[in-house]
């Protein structure tokens, strides 16, 4: 892919039907689970990007049978039962922030030494409460360039002997200790996939674990993603509003697991109907759909869009002429969507206030100041805030969008053109961290006149 993409403006409601890869979160997830299953699992519907790629790679790296097919979108992985094949090894998670987290996670759990290394826009992000976590659980990590971030070594807590105070209870409350679950403290005000990843890895503590939140926020779409996940696979947690449990010897079991479309992918598409005042119909999404990011049809009806379930999956069709309203939302539970909603904010009739998007600075880029940034560049008011961003009506012009390395702001961004001339997204093809074609099915869709299907 070039540099650059023109994003070519429509003069018409857009009339699309598209079919999305699947959702980068349950795919890693998915991935993580059948490497700590005692048998083979079959992944149907993967998502292949860089992301799923990098998750995939490194459980090779560390010894684990993976069979990839990405024609029929498949991957078999044999699990171990929850240990490593490898007992020293390096890993390269590149700009993949779960596969950093989860597998970060499993190999503090483990009884070996491994170097985690990553890209340099990984090495901004912080992992200091998660690599807390893991210390809290017996882990030993050296870091090997910054405190509180990658890369480092990390030597597993069954290697080390496990939680460090069972080591200093002499005599017979020592053993008594080990039979208690391993018992940590988190905060997830300014991510949860701390949360999902010590949760995820819970059948590792053949103890049981005990995670108490100590954040005002204590649950988030994510985490039911996780619980969700982890219940079809046989494993079962506690939550009591502020502390979640996971029993004893606690273990995976599945053979085939189909991992739903990426609801994030569709939101761009939904969007696109939304601003142009078309129809957009993305397969296989279901009201049922368990991804934080549905939610985000609910704010498309407060834009003035129509959400239909049809039989080949869901269809949102937007106000006449894009005539979409300014709302306030709060989008903390599904904030990879900010940027969707920003995007598309300008042509709306009145201001747009996101709030409760704070955390959102700490990711790929800091995206509350990314987007009013490229906004402004494109001639658009915004008012940035600690944790929340306004944004003004108005008639954006042409403009060279920087992406930051974002892929979200890549793709949202593209929704700025279909409605403005000259809108162009540097470095296009940072989507393949999430969805590679992304820029490629948008091109075919948009330069056919006419109801298009791909």
């Amino acid at each position: 892919m070039t540099e650059q993409f023109s994003v070519k403006k429509t003069d018409k409601p857009i009339d699309w039907t598209v079919t999305v890869p699947g959702s980068k979160s349950m795919t890693n997830r998915a991935l993580l689970m059948a490497a700590l299953t005692d048998g083979t699992v079959q992944l149907h519907g993967v998502l292949f990007s860089d992301d799923s790629r990098y998750f995939i790679s490194s459980l090779q790296s560390l010894g684990f049978d993976t069979q990839v097919n990405e024609k029929e979108r498949s991957v078999t992985v044999t699990g171990c039962a929850g240990r490593i094949p490898k007992k020293e090894a390096q890993i390269y998670v590149g700009s993949a922030g779960t596969a950093a987290r989860f597998l970060t996670a499993m190999l503090g759990m483990s009884d070996g030494s491994y170097v985690i290394d990553a890209s340099e826009q990984m090495k901004k992000r912080p992992m200091a409460d998660l690599f807390a976590l893991l210390i809290q659980a017996g882990a030993r990590i050296e870091y090997l360039e910054q405190e509180g971030f990658l890369p480092i070594r990390i030597i597993g807590q069954a290697y080390t002997g496990g939680n460090p105070d069972a080591e200093k209870i002499p005599g017979e409350a020592a053993r008594e200790n080990v039979t208690k679950p391993l018992q940590v403290k988190l905060d997830i005000s300014k991510s949860t996939q701390f949360l999902s990843a010590m949760l995820l890895i819970a059948p590792m503590a053949k103890q049981g674990l005990r995670i108490e939140i100590t954040s005002e926020k204590t649950d988030g779409s994510y985490i039911r993603i996780t619980r969700k996940m982890m219940e079809d696979w046989g494993v079962a947690t506690g939550y009591d509003g502020r502390t979640y449990t996971v029993s004893a010897d606690a273990a995976y079991h599945k053979a085939d697991y189909v991992v739903e479309p990426d609801m994030s992918a569709a939101c761009y598409f939904y969007a696109a109907a939304a601003v142009t005042g078309g129809t957009a119909l993305v397969r296989n999404i279901r009201p049922d759909n368990t991804q934080g990011d549905r939610k985000f049809l609910s704010v498309l009806e407060q834009l003035g869009c129509t959400v239909t379930d049809e039989a080949e999956g869901i269809r949102v069709t937007g106000p006449a002429h894009g005539s979409i309203r300014g709302i306030e939302v709060d989008m903390n539970d599904f904030s990879d969507q900010t940027m969707t909603l920003a995007a598309i904010a300008p042509y709306a009739s009145s201001p747009t206030h996101i709030s409760h998007i704070g955390h959102i600075r700490l990711q790929e880029s800091g995206r509350i100041h990314a987007i009013a940034t490229e906004l402004t560049r494109a001639g658009i008011r915004c008012d940035e805030e600690a944790d929340a961003i306004t944004i003004y009506p108005g008639q954006p012009h042409a403009a060279l969008i920087e992406t930051y390395d974002d892929h979200r702001m890549a793709m949202a961004f593209s929704l700025l053109g279909l409605c403005t001339d000259g809108i162009i997204i540097h470095n296009p093809s940072c989507c393949r961290k999430t969805f590679e074609d992304y820029f490629e099915i948008l091109d075919a869709l948009s330069r056919q006149d006419g109801s298009q299907s791909l």
